[in-house]
């Protein structure tokens, strides 16, 4: 059983504080990716994720590369002008600096603080989520989703594949293919590939415990392609990890049709999260056309 953290004492994200977390979280029906017990605990030690309760609102903290802490919007019921207040001044005191921030905000809590003084709210594009129909990502209809349809089309005539969905006995080869892709990606070199490789192994080697959904694409009897996700919202399902082998091309676009197509048939939108800036992964994400972005902004003292 999760021992619940009152703030100022924040404690890390442990498998056990699922139930807790998971809970508060369901009943805020957010938005934004950020905002799952999956993300924060795969993420938990790239970015040092740790949580406390203060009254009615769960406070997550958190910080990269050595830099200040910093924190994420304070989830629970309205008004949290007062709580996101209190919060940043005590980053502001904990870090023996002016600079204090909420990153990653969602425009809910942004709008709760119109008027509050001394703050200001700034769109962080890199962080903005996309957000597609489910059905144009399965269909993939018209001529601006030719070229998946093609590759998809080139993939079925030159293997044999087939879907399933993810299960224990296909983790020892998804984390397999994942060294694979980390081989290829030079991931030793950059720190940022490096948290995400370890974000990847931590959310297969507890999938089970993290009742999350999955679905592999098989190619000659190996898997060569999966996909890891689950419900955000009533209306949205998030896809955390989407791996593939770098050496056949068309898969990516396949495990992305059949997930979307197996799988979350009640809801209308797939939060695809965000692209971080980075310029390739911005092309490929704007490929597919999103229906709308989830914004999100950096909150700050001034």
């Amino acid at each position: 059983m999760s021992i619940i953290p009152e703030f100022p004492d924040f404690k890390g994200v442990e498998l056990q504080d699922r139930e807790f977390i998971h809970d508060v979280l369901r009943r805020y029906k957010p938005q934004a990716s950020e905002y799952t017990f999956t993300n924060l605990f795969i993420w938990r030690s790239h970015y040092r994720f740790e949580w406390a309760v203060y009254g009615d609102w769960l406070l997550v903290s958190y910080s990269e590369n050595d830099a200040n802490v910093c924190g994420l919007g304070p989830v629970g019921p309205p008004s949290r002008k007062d709580v996101t207040l209190m919060f940043l001044d005590w980053m502001k005191e904990r870090n023996g600096q002016r600079e204090a921030r909420i990153e990653r905000a969602d425009a809910m809590l942004v709008a709760e603080l119109e008027g509050a003084v001394g703050v200001v709210c700034e769109p962080a594009r890199d962080h903005f989520d996309y957000v597609y129909l489910r059905e144009e990502l399965i269909r993939l209809t018209g001529n601006r989703y030719r070229s998946k349809r093609n590759r998809i089309n080139q993939l079925l005539r030159s293997y044999g594949i087939s879907y399933s969905q993810l299960q224990e006995k296909h983790i020892a080869e998804c984390l397999e293919l994942q060294e694979k892709w980390c081989m290829e990606k030079r991931c030793e070199e950059d720190m940022d590939l490096l948290g995400e490789w370890e974000a990847v192994r931590e959310i297969l080697v507890n999938f089970c415990d993290l009742k999350v959904h999955g679905g592999v694409i098989e190619v000659g009897g190996r898997v060569g392609a999966f996909t890891i996700g689950e419900l955000l919202n009533p209306e949205a399902a998030v896809v955390h990890i989407e791996k593939a082998d770098p050496e056949i091309p068309g898969l990516y676009p396949a495990i992305n049709q059949q997930f979307c197509e197996r799988s979350w048939q009640d809801v209308t939108y797939i939060n695809r999260e965000q692209d971080l800036g980075i310029p390739g992964l911005r092309v490929a994400k704007l490929s597919y056309h999103p229906h709308h972005f989830v914004k999100k902004y950096t909150i700050s003292l001034i």
